[in-house]
């Protein structure tokens, strides 16, 4: 099975998170956080400040790794680095996905997101409880 590594931008603002939703693909209308592949030579941060300015055409300051998720999907196992990220400069503009909303705590689980992104999810979910 072929492996695949990303990075995911985890994108706080004013007590909420951003979502995006795929408008592509055998995972069409489902929800993720935005990122995407990382390059050869690049480190993941740089990957992540690269993948945001290429989907959503804005700058973010990328902070701590919240977690790596390794999930088995049906043709490629998935190794995603999430970071805590702020937006840092730019309004967001959906270059690549088909629609996206801000959501808080309590509107995590109103849509329906990607397997390997539930991991993060209930990640989040426990920092909250804390």
């Amino acid at each position: 099975m072929r492996s695949i590594e990303v990075v995911a931008a985890i994108i706080r603002q004013d007590g909420r998170i951003f979502a995006t939703q795929r408008g592509y693909g055998d995972w069409k209308d489902w929800w993720e956080f935005p990122g995407g592949k990382i390059e050869p030579g690049e480190e993941p941060e740089q990957a992540l400040r690269r993948e945001i300015r290429e989907e959503l055409s804005a700058e973010i300051t990328v902070g701590d790794c919240l977690c790596t998720v390794e999930w088995d999907y049906p043709d490629f196992h998935l190794r995603m680095q999430c970071f805590l990220c702020t937006l840092a400069s730019g309004s967001m503009h959906l270059n690549e996905h088909e629609a996206a909303r801000w959501l808080s705590p309590g509107e995590l689980d109103s849509v329906q997101w990607l397997p390997a992104d539930v991991q993060v999810i209930n990640r989040l979910k426990s920092i909250e409880n804390q």
